[in-house]
């Protein structure tokens, strides 16, 4: 049975509520539909931050001190009004969706301690906007040993097996942290977060500049990238682990670039995030043919051209040249797991995030 399926997301970079409607039945998608964006506001992103800060002393999934309750309040209302925005904007009616697949903020992912925390009110939720909300994707996959992440290869397969081309593809999704998809064929999945997204690179815009981005890597072009930094940066232990693996959104804050001109800068973060990628060509079984980039840093010119630098013969190209919405790819995705999770298919694999066995999961709010 088809579903009409609404899915939200807020990913690590921090920057807003991405909404976007798939008719799926959890296997395949047989039609796209419209897409919107809801932007947290500076005091909504300040507060974000704060609560990130303070999600490092978490030790229980559900526990929400201090500013956390608040963040945990921002982020429902403003998924709420991203709802209702798009339901208004599209002339729909909440009896015309079935399910909304709700990610929430993610302030805390720590697999190797069994803690991943999303924030987000999915009851509150439910009844604000009159339609059932699956929610808490991740945490049965952390909590049976698996890494939680990441959880949208499922639907980068569906999207892929749609494409007329050789393979190996590796779809990879540049948003606070980056993640890659790698597809054979349809027996062959294999994903892992592969370093850095376009984290490092916005606090550092924000730090120095305060912007929230660097425009189409306009700034990051101007530099020049410190490559013994990001050779060091390298070494770190992670980078040599085979897939699968997964990060949280700091994980690389402790990393210094010391005092060096704001362009150089950006100009080597940018690069450290398309190095980083590149690095995993070694640990998959073959050498990907093909890569298609998604979120936020296939808007990056510079980010995309220093990919292709590092990639070899393979094509770089931006998910919107294969007339994918690759603003909206993270959202269908939740629409796309809602319906799987409805449904009771798996979610993710063994090959994915490291669960023992293919796992699905989810958590149903009713109105």
């Amino acid at each position: 049975m088809m579903l009409t399926a609404l899915g939200l997301m807020s990913g690590t970079s921090l920057d807003g509520v991405d909404v976007a409607l798939i008719e799926t039945d959890g296997k395949q998608v047989k039609a796209f539909g419209p897409s919107g964006y809801r932007p947290y506001s500076p005091v909504e992103r300040n507060l974000l931050r704060q609560a990130l800060s303070e999600a490092v002393h978490l030790t229980r999934r559900d526990a929400r001190p201090g500013i956390l309750a608040e963040a945990e309040r921002a982020v429902t209302q403003a998924h709420a009004e991203a709802v209702a925005a798009f339901v208004a904007q599209n002339r729909m009616r909440p009896e015309d969706i079935d399910i909304v697949g709700f990610h929430g903020q993610t302030v805390l992912h720590r697999p190797e301690k069994r803690l991943t925390v999303q924030i987000g009110d999915a009851p509150a939720l439910a009844r604000a906007i009159h339609i059932p909300v699956m929610h808490d994707f991740r945490a049965a996959d952390v909590e049976a040993g698996g890494q939680g992440a990441p959880f949208v290869p499922v639907y980068h397969r569906a999207l892929a097996q749609s494409l007329e081309r050789e393979g190996p593809i590796v779809v990879v999704n540049i948003g606070g942290v980056s993640n890659i998809t790698y597809i054979d064929g349809n027996d062959t999945l294999i994903a892992c977060d592969t370093g850095p997204g376009n984290a490092l690179l916005d606090d550092f815009m924000y730090r120095t500049m305060n912007q929230a981005f660097d425009t189409e890597g306009k700034f990051a072009a101007l530099g020049k990238a410190d490559e013994a930094w990001i050779a060091r940066a390298l070494e770190l232990p992670f980078f040599a682990l085979p897939p699968p693996k997964s990060l949280d959104r700091n994980d690389f804050a402790a990393l210094k670039l010391g005092d060096v001109p704001p362009a150089d800068g950006a100009a080597t973060l940018t690069a450290f995030t398309a190095a980083a990628i590149a690095r995993i060509i070694p640990l998959l079984p073959r050498r990907p043919r093909s890569w298609i980039v998604c979120g936020g840093g296939a808007r990056n010119l510079t980010m995309l051209r220093m990919l292709r630098e590092r990639v070899g013969s393979a094509t770089v190209e931006a998910a919107e040249a294969l007339g994918w919405a690759s603003d909206a790819i993270e959202a269908q995705a939740f629409g796309f797991l809602a319906a799987r999770g409805l449904k009771g298919l798996p979610l993710s694999y063994p090959a994915t995030t490291g669960v023992p066995m293919p796992m699905t999961g989810g958590v149903i709010a009713r109105p």
